[in-house]
């Protein structure tokens, strides 16, 4: 009997150990894992006011609330009266394009316009179409390029001196009149006169990846013009897109109709004096 009892104690103790052991092991292995470093890549963060310092992530606060009645009027206003004025100059290039390049006169393409949903609109479009990040229009344009630009590698960002350009081409991108058709866009609903401008589904996509914050702007509808588009040129890197986000969010802060009018006016500088055109 006492053989037994010394024997069932030296397990107990055999066991006490060996949990012990088994407990040690554990809390090192944890420590060790609290411990290890987790590599985490923080992008920096450039505001739109000074380009070249980091600092605190933009501010998201709610974009100011606006009549959409009131918005709509003047947008409708402005855009019947700058198509009937640009008409002319519209004609002349029409001709030109046609002369100098085979090819359409005008291109249409797909862009991601307002999200609704984001907005806060009571309108929302159809829940069960596919979310690409905002309600998909065809944008107007003028044609700069060749017809065939985008067939070898699909979608990609036009660059200084690009060969796909044509000679006409190049001249209204500078002045930026291959954008006046877009004045359609505005008539139909699906675009403002001011407001971030609107991109590709596949490229829209990828920035929606590389950038966190870019769908905040499809918050807005998107415009021919904007805040980022009169403080900075055409975008040739991501770097350019992070940075103009923050001015579109800058804007969607003090959007109203004021605000659309101080930079309609800014624009016709950036116009006149090819500001970031080419």
């Amino acid at each position: 009997m006492l053989n037994t009892t010394h024997t069932v104690s030296r397990t107990i103790a055999d066991v006490a150990d060996r949990s012990d052991a088994v407990e040690t092991k554990t809390a090192s292995v944890t420590a060790a894992e609290i411990v290890r470093p987790i590599p985490v890549v923080k992008e920096p963060v450039l505001l739109a006011k000074d380009h070249g310092s980091l600092e605190a992530p933009h501010p998201y606060a709610e974009m100011r609330p606006r009549s959409e009645k009131l918005d709509r009027a003047v947008n409708i206003v402005i855009a019947v009266i700058g198509l009937i004025l640009a008409t002319p100059v519209m004609l002349i290039f029409a001709a030109l394009i046609k002369l100098t390049s085979p090819g359409p006169i005008f291109y249409s393409q797909a862009r991601v316009g307002l999200d609704r949903r984001r907005s806060g609109n009571s309108n929302p479009y159809d829940r069960r179409a596919r979310d690409i990040g905002g309600r998909p229009f065809m944008i107007f344009k003028l044609r700069t390029m060749q017809a065939s630009a985008e067939k070898p590698n699909g979608a990609v960002w036009a660059t200084r001196g690009d060969p796909r350009v044509t000679s006409v081409g190049r001249f209204m991108r500078k002045y930026r009149i291959d954008e006046i058709p877009q004045l359609v866009n505005v008539i139909r609903g699906e675009m403002n006169i001011v407001g971030p401008r609107p991109e590709r589904p596949s490229i829209f996509s990828r920035l929606c990846d590389d950038i966190t914050e870019y769908p905040l702007r499809q918050r807005a509808r998107p415009g021919i013009t904007g805040w980022a588009q009169v403080n900075h040129s055409y975008d040739t890197s991501i770097d350019d897109v992070r940075l103009k986000v923050r001015y579109d969010l800058e804007y969607l802060q003090r959007q109203g109709v004021a605000e659309d009018l101080r930079i309609m006016a800014r624009t016709v500088p950036v116009m006149i004096f090819r500001k970031g055109g080419w």
